[in-house]
């Protein structure tokens, strides 16, 4: 990796992305940088291409000469096996969401858990953490899963649809964390009576999928939810939340955070958080946080 050149061709791989702010936050903090970025959106919905194109599209990515590109659903895992090396950090959650060039290497990191943990700490630092409930045990969840039990909760309930890959997360977390502290459920409604927090990390919100993931009826106020889905920023779970009077993290903070921490990765210099945050959320039309 050239981590120094001042050209440098970054992307983004994933479907229905055309929404994403990745190429304004890479692009406008590069340029306080002095560093010119091209940061491509890579979108197989928009080319009416399936899964199956990804072997192709990562060789054609080397050969172009791209120095690094970020993955997003629904290749966060299958983009593993296409790469030269994998960082502990990826190896351990299962999922790759940043690809760096090291030389002729494709090395693959995880930014989703530092992500969300930077986002959530900055916005509820003394948040309790003894239930928490997962919703959505895919690539983001996996890593938040990874991320909220290494910040020390007690209790990790994980639900997914699909109970085989909620199944398989429990298993892979308490495998390679101390105190088996991660459970699958098989009822929401149940796990969300004594929660003390609540992340959802599934993609229904998203304006691409509208709508809501549980009843917000069982939601309490005296739990938090983090939301990692952030276009919109205000989901119709945030909103819920809010009125039901939770304590919530939109995905804005994850999203910051994650830009922040691939920026580094890919240009080896400090991104300016609050100059991205304040990018972030004012191409989004969100309030500025200080």
């Amino acid at each position: 990796m050239t981590a120094h050149s001042r050209h440098l061709l970054l992307g983004l791989v994933g479907t229905g992305i055309q929404r994403s702010m990745a190429p304004f936050l890479h692009e406008e903090e590069a340029r306080h940088h002095g560093l010119r970025v091209h940061y491509q959106l890579i979108d197989l919905d928009e080319s009416e291409v399936g899964i199956d194109v990804l072997p192709e599209l990562v060789r054609s990515m080397r050969i172009v000469g791209f120095e690094g590109f970020n993955v997003t659903f629904p290749f966060k895992q299958q983009v593993m096996p296409l790469l030269d090396e994998l960082s502990d950090e990826a190896r351990a959650i299962g999922a790759v969401t940043t690809v760096v060039r090291d030389g002729r290497r494709l090395v693959g990191h995880n930014t989703d858990g530092s992500g969300w943990r930077w986002g959530f700490q900055r916005a509820l630092p003394e948040a309790n953490l003894d239930h928490v409930v997962l919703v959505g045990a895919g690539g983001a969840g996996s890593a938040v899963a990874d991320a909220v039990l290494r910040m020390g909760a007690s209790r990790l309930a994980v639900y997914d649809h699909h109970v085989a890959k909620a199944d398989a997360l429990v298993a892979r977390l308490n495998a390679h964390l101390p105190g088996r502290r991660a459970i699958r459920v098989d009822t929401l409604h149940a796990a969300l009576a004594g929660a003390s927090g609540i992340i959802h990390a599934t993609p229904v919100g998203m304006t691409k999928q509208p709508g809501l993931p549980f009843d917000p009826a069982w939601l309490h106020p005296h739990c938090w939810l983090s939301e990692i889905v952030y276009v919109p920023l205000e989901t119709k779970l945030l909103a819920e939340a809010r009125r039901i009077g939770c304590r919530v993290v939109d995905g804005g903070h994850m999203n910051v955070g994650q830009a922040v921490h691939a920026f580094k990765l890919f240009t080896g210099r400090e991104a300016d958080v609050k100059r991205v945050d304040a990018h972030f959320r004012r191409m989004l039309g969100g309030p500025v946080l200080t």
